[in-house]
């Protein structure tokens, strides 16, 4: 049984947590998500202090986001289990969900929600933290079924490109690109990291673009993980974060059409009719199950 709830994931901006300024400036941003980052974004030499910096930006700051996440340090360091202490006994209330960094099996996540839980019990916390698992490894890819399977804490899953290629030794310039692969050379992970979410109910969020500037290639390639059935894309500046709110909203003319389409199917079953023409389009069963997923995100979403 799946208890956490639902939330929007059109974009999940990622902020440094060791950057005060940075982390103000997030706070007004109009975006589902935002991603408090205490693993690659923070020097070894300044996490303890970032935690603190995170805790303080978690209560006093005034969110616009929908959803708020903090991304800690994998379990295979010394930085974890002080992340997850320090953030949720200083600001457990604020805190939607931990992104649990370098997810490799299920074991990860259970040490993650046993830990809560543990945390949530002492400190009398109401509100119950989801999980979310970057999976930025072969060995978590190798793994995504059982990971997907191994929590109902669990809310989404991320495809990390950068720290990916370099697990499989892929021989690219910068994060996100596709090098000299003439086919789409992420979709494999993309693809089967996406069926593992479907299959769980989970959230699939598609990885950063590095090159902030290159706008027109993000927007393509949040089209390409829209098409897979991918929920939203991680942002990395905020010069990205209105493309990918867009790409994977649901526009006017779609909603309008899925609408009429629906009710014209409501009603003819109501007549004894099981596929009708809808505008010169066939309506049946399956086709209402395919825009009744937009109309799902579109609710989610206010639309």
């Amino acid at each position: 049984m799946h208890l956490q709830p639902k939330r929007p994931r059109r974009c999940v901006l990622s902020v440094p947590g060791s950057s005060e300024k940075m982390m103000a400036k997030a706070s007004a941003t109009e975006v589902d998500q935002i991603l408090l980052d205490l693993e690659d974004a923070v020097a070894p030499n300044a996490k303890a202090a970032a935690r603190g910096q995170v805790v303080t930006a978690l209560n006093t700051l005034d969110w616009q986001a929908k959803v708020l996440c903090v991304r800690i340090n994998d379990v295979q360091t010394q930085w974890c289990h002080d992340d997850v202490i320090e953030v949720v006994t200083g600001a457990g209330a604020r805190i939607d969900t931990l992104m649990l960094t370098k997810t490799k099996c299920a074991g990860d996540v259970k040490f993650l929600h046993l830990l809560l839980d543990q945390l949530e019990l002492k400190l009398g916390l109401t509100k119950r933290i989801g999980i979310e698992c970057l999976i930025e490894d072969v060995e978590g890819l190798m793994n995504v079924e059982e990971i997907a399977a191994s929590s109902d804490r669990l809310e989404a899953m991320t495809f990390g490109m950068g720290d990916y290629s370099a697990s499989q030794q892929m021989h690219l310039e910068s994060v996100g690109s596709t090098g000299d692969y003439p086919p789409d050379i992420w979709h494999y992970p993309r693809y089967k990291m996406t069926i593992a979410c479907r299959a769980f109910g989970l959230d699939p969020i598609d990885g950063p673009y590095a090159d902030f500037k290159d706008l027109a290639t993000l927007a393509n390639e949040s089209k390409y993980a829209l098409t897979l059935g991918m929920t939203g894309k991680w942002a990395i500046h905020p010069s990205q974060v209105a493309i990918a709110q867009d790409t994977f909203s649901p526009d006017s003319a779609t909603l309008a059409t899925a609408r009429k389409q629906k009710a014209a199917y409501e009603q003819a079953l109501k007549d004894g009719l099981g596929a009708i023409s809808v505008d010169g389009v066939m309506v049946d069963a399956a086709s209402i199950r395919m825009l009744q997923n937009t109309l799902d995100r579109a609710d989610l979403m206010g639309l």
